[in-house]
């Protein structure tokens, strides 16, 4: 996978290639990373990258041009044409960002562009002519894009095989199964009075799976229901939901 990053402060993502998993899959060649600064293709010696709104009203709005020849310098530079490159703007307007969304963007090519907008936004012309999906972390306004396209990057990156030390721990994250993450511990065996739940103690791997599956599907019940509306249970997966709800029932009689 190859992405290019348009964004006025590069040094942002030091985050990103500088840190963790994402630095290690860089390291390892999984994914190339570059980042390109709009003001790089301005011609006045400020590097104005931005204008007044027409039609007046608050904020600026990020100029065409320089938009456009950072986008040309990113295909150049992923040696590639426009054709063969997905772009993408961070915007509250775009779709809100899932695991299906996050799993469906490598399916429509290895070069991506993200945008990271800034100010009021872009000029609009820019977006119909160039920009192929807008996509948003949540219904909330940032300062500009470049923390949604962390976000993004980071779930991308999770997902390339050989990213991850354990193939597992991207099966069992959150949402992989339409379902929240079952809770998870480590040593000591009690703190503070409060102790692991005897069963991961057991070395019963059946009775453990059956444990962190009804702990699962019972957070998700609790947490996120909207979730559990839009997925078939299996009998014996109801049946442990089941007993969860009946035992917390129980528990607050």
């Amino acid at each position: 996978m190859q992405v290019a990053v348009i964004t006025l402060f590069p040094e942002m993502f030091r985050a990103i290639s500088e840190s963790g998993i994402t630095r290690r899959a860089i390291e390892q060649g999984l994914i190339k990373l570059i980042y390109i600064n709009p003001r790089e293709f301005t011609s006045d010696k400020h590097q104005t990258v931005d204008d007044r709104p027409y039609g007046g009203g608050p904020g600026m709005v990020m100029r065409v041009e320089p938009l456009q020849g950072a986008l040309n310098a990113a295909c150049e530079r992923l040696s590639t044409c426009r054709e063969n490159v997905r772009v993408i703007y961070l915007s509250p307007q775009g779709q809100v960002l899932t695991r299906t969304k996050v799993e469906s963007i490598p399916q429509q090519g290895s070069n991506i562009v993200l945008i990271a907008g800034r100010y009021e936004g872009i000029d609009e012309r820019f977006i119909d002519a160039n920009v192929d999906e807008e996509v948003s972390i949540g219904d909330y306004v940032l300062s500009g894009g470049e923390l949604p396209a962390m976000v993004l990057l980071d779930a991308l990156i999770r997902k390339l095989p050989g990213a991850l030390g354990d193939k597992q721990s991207a099966e069992q994250d959150s949402f992989e199964q339409g379902l929240l993450d079952c809770p998870h511990y480590t040593r000591p065996e009690e703190m503070n009075g409060l102790r692991v739940p005897d069963v991961l103690l057991s070395g019963d791997h059946k009775r453990i799976e059956n444990w962190r599956l009804q702990q699962a599907l019972g957070r998700t019940w609790e947490r996120r229901p909207d979730l559990l509306s839009s997925k078939q249970l299996a009998a014996d997966e109801q049946a442990l939901l089941n007993a969860y709800i009946a035992g917390r029932e129980a528990h607050t009689d």
